[in-house]
């Protein structure tokens, strides 16, 4: 079967993909939303150290899931692992909505997390492959301004329903993943789309894809790429986490600072178009870079006192400095390898970037103990984007052969 793609049919995938990074997104905030009805839910007896534990459960699996669905991605096709991530996370989020005990609730949250990593690559891998040639990034950028969308969402539910509604209740919208398989199935081919059809029937082209990733000069690259999205997931959940307490702590009252955190969430939506667009004209490489520069300025000012609309304006810079920045490096992979390859080489990168995701909150911690000075908190921001952009700045060009050769058959 051809995948060539129609206009029609790019703008359903493109919806598709927002709606899976949506289903992200939500999940990624609703444990934030639930926190407070958490902690005073008498029977479960729940600390604030039972709430890091229930980010941190989650967030370890979301490595495992990354890694074995891009595999599985590159070898059957994109509709067998987004099918099953799709019902994975649905029922985990549904066991989550009626689990009796916080130890099942726990072991719900770690189950959810590898099925919400598997979906990332796979989501990138399906829009990039129906992306127009000349709009790769932006169509992979306007996808994943799901992630931030669904942050809104749960907090609009939360708002409607808490007051009224047992908190594990909101875990029941993620089972409305379900509604999305038909349109998978309706979408998406079950064969690999755009790969070559050499490299497809070759006997062990679907085999050791990890591989892949260090030959055909890609090696170099491919390790560039793991730290870039390891730094870009460490500021990202960093600045999620902290910056409204580090704005209070830098003077501002909680509901300027909870401003600051919608602005920043806002920016990241705006600029993740806008940025996807300028790199679509030729300059993925400079953006990408740039974004993370953008993040250091940001923060710098933020961390000095300035006129409420300077520090907005800034806040909304963070946003496309950290949110933004890894959608871009998302869009940069997808991109940089070849198709038959591109879900494997995603899932490597946000498996192993997840790391930082992890590590971030607890990164920014450590520092602002370490360091009582109001403006070291953002001044632990600074440090890594500076050295993420030097990543970028090294990434090698894809030569001409590595974007048009067929995976190499190595022995199993």
């Amino acid at each position: 079967m051809s995948y060539a793609v129609s206009t029609r049919r790019r703008s359903l995938v493109l919806v598709l993909g927002f709606l899976l990074f949506l289903i992200d997104g939500y999940d990624l905030f609703v444990l934030g939303t639930v926190g407070p009805s958490l902690l005073a839910y008498q029977p479960w007896g729940a600390t604030p150290a039972t709430l890091g534990l229930l980010g941190s459960v989650t967030a370890l699996g979301m490595p495992f899931g990354a890694i074995a669905a891009g595999w599985a991605s590159d070898v059957w096709g994109r509709r067998v692992p987004l099918t099953v991530c799709l019902s994975w996370v649905s029922l985990f989020m549904l066991l989550s909505a009626f689990a009796p005990s916080l130890g099942m609730f726990v072991a719900t949250r770690a189950a959810t997390g590898i099925g919400l990593g598997a979906l990332v690559p796979v989501g990138v891998a399906l829009v990039a492959d129906a992306a127009p040639p000349r709009r790769h990034s932006l169509f992979v950028g306007v996808a994943l301004t799901g992630i931030a969308v669904g942050g809104f969402v749960t907090a609009l539910v939360g708002r409607a329903l808490l007051p009224h509604m047992h908190f594990q209740r909101l875990f029941l919208v993620g089972a409305l993943a379900l509604l999305l398989i038909p349109l998978v199935r309706a979408l998406v081919g079950r064969e690999l789309p755009q790969a070559d059809r050499q490299a497809a029937a070759a006997p062990l082209a679907g085999r050791n894809k990890a591989a892949q990733l260090f030959q055909s000069g890609f090696g170099p690259a491919s390790m560039l790429f793991w730290v870039a999205t390891f730094i870009a997931l460490l500021l990202s959940y960093g600045a999620g986490t902290w910056l409204p307490t580090l704005m209070v702590k830098a003077g501002y009252d909680l509901s300027s600072a909870l401003s600051f955190s919608m602005t920043f969430t806002l920016g990241a939506i705006v600029g993740t178009v806008v940025v996807t667009l300028i790199a679509d004209r030729g300059f993925l490489k400079a953006t990408t870079l740039g974004c993370f520069l953008l993040a250091a300025v940001a923060m710098l000012v933020l961390s000095t006192p300035q006129p409420r609309w300077l520090l907005l304006a800034m806040s909304a810079l963070a946003g496309v400095g950290t949110l933004g920045t890894q959608n871009l490096i998302n869009a940069y992979v997808a991109q940089f390898y070849p198709a038959q390859l591109r879900s494997t080489a995603l899932g490597f990168s946000l498996g192993v970037g997840r790391i930082g995701a992890i590590a971030g909150p607890s990164y920014i911690a450590a520092i602002t103990i370490l360091i009582t000075v109001p403006k070291a908190g953002f001044y632990a921001f600074i440090v890594p984007a500076v050295i993420g952009a030097l990543v970028i700045a090294v990434v090698p060009a894809r030569s001409r052969s590595s974007a048009t050769t067929r995976p190499v058959e190595v022995p199993a």
